[in-house]
């Protein structure tokens, strides 16, 4: 028999006050991102509902667009250890995770634990690297674990991978798998700042006097946040939209969208809908709310859906994107 959670309006203003007193570091860290970072406020949101909801970030676009000076700016802002590592056509999965030593004075072999045993992880152009290396990520994002040798290594809390990659038309990048890609909570599209942005870019980092940032907030911090976070009420109808959302992906034609049916390979597996719930109540926890509304679900969705649908031979034919079709599903499917 299905139980329907009742919350008071007590509760919800409990959940309010909580998010209040929580949520004080975000303008901070927003403040220190913007000494360095010039507009981009969709992207550093996001970075920080990765880092709230435990989710991990996969930002593409062209280079140039500060993608990994966000990323390494968002990290020097948390009391965390923060690793960079830049991915190429020769790196191997033990330059990642570690590997065994053999002491001679022992006779034994020893770990050597890799740059991925750390807080937050960026990995740069991520699809420069040939599919054995990008699936060495696939345990530690997935699993938030490493095994080297017979040995396995439990990692940090938090643990974020925050990863950069270029547009796959660019020359010399690997696409990621299908799996690979679908341990990303969100994939962003960076695009090119406003003219008004780029005059300030110019004149900032042409500046002899370049910004540093502080650190504002400890691991801590952010796991007592992130508590706070999944404490945010999701009501009933809201959970069935973001059902709705993602089932309108598998099976368009039920929700009055036949023309979408030869479009859709596949659609977005029941991971998406826990991000979807997730990254929700991070956004609503950004806007200091104590409850998700369709509104936070819209926001999010396209980041969270965008790279979940798979689409056929027939839509790259006739130029149609998983954008565009996540766009066409938002619209139809009918808001709570």
């Amino acid at each position: 028999m299905e139980t329907t959670q009742t919350v008071s309006p007590d509760d919800i203003r409990a959940i309010h006050e909580k998010i209040h007193e929580q949520s004080a570091f975000v303008d901070t860290l927003l403040g220190e991102a913007a000494k360095v970072i010039v507009g981009q406020q969709y992207m550093m949101e996001r970075l920080l509902i990765g880092l709230l909801a435990n989710g991990h970030v996969l930002l593409e676009g062209v280079p140039g667009l500060a993608k990994t000076l966000a990323v390494k700016t968002l990290a020097e802002s948390v009391k965390a250890e923060f690793q960079r590592i830049q991915f190429t056509p020769d790196l191997l999965p033990a330059d990642l995770t570690g590997t065994m030593i053999y002491n001679a004075n022992s006779g034994e072999f020893t770990p050597k634990k890799g740059p991925v045993f750390t807080n937050i992880v960026l990995a740069d152009e991520i699809n420069r690297a040939p599919a054995k290396v990008q699936s060495a990520l696939l345990e530690a994002m997935q699993e938030r674990q490493v095994t080297i040798g017979d040995q396995t290594f439990p990692l940090d809390d938090p643990f974020l991978v925050l990863a950069t990659q270029n547009p796959i038309e660019q020359e010399g990048t690997y696409p990621l798998p299908e799996a690979q890609v679908d341990r990303f909570m969100l994939k962003l599209k960076i695009t090119y700042p406003q003219k008004s942005e780029e005059l300030e870019i110019l004149e900032r980092m042409t500046s002899p006097n370049i910004a540093s940032v502080n650190q504002v907030i400890s691991p801590d911090a952010i796991i007592q946040a992130r508590s706070t976070v999944q404490q945010v009420y999701m009501d009933e109808k809201i959970k069935r939209y973001i059902v709705d959302l993602v089932f309108a992906t598998r099976n368009p034609d039920e929700y009055g969208l036949q023309d979408l049916k030869g479009l859709i390979d596949y659609g977005a597996s029941p991971r998406a809908t826990i991000f979807l719930a997730t990254a929700a109540r991070a956004h609503a926890f950004l806007r200091r709310r104590g409850y998700v509304t369709p509104e936070d679900i819209k926001s999010i969705g396209m980041d969270v859906l965008r790279h979940r649908v798979i689409v056929t031979y027939e839509a790259e034919a006739e130029d149609v994107t998983p954008e565009q079709i996540v766009q066409r599903i938002f619209d139809r499917v009918e808001i709570p």
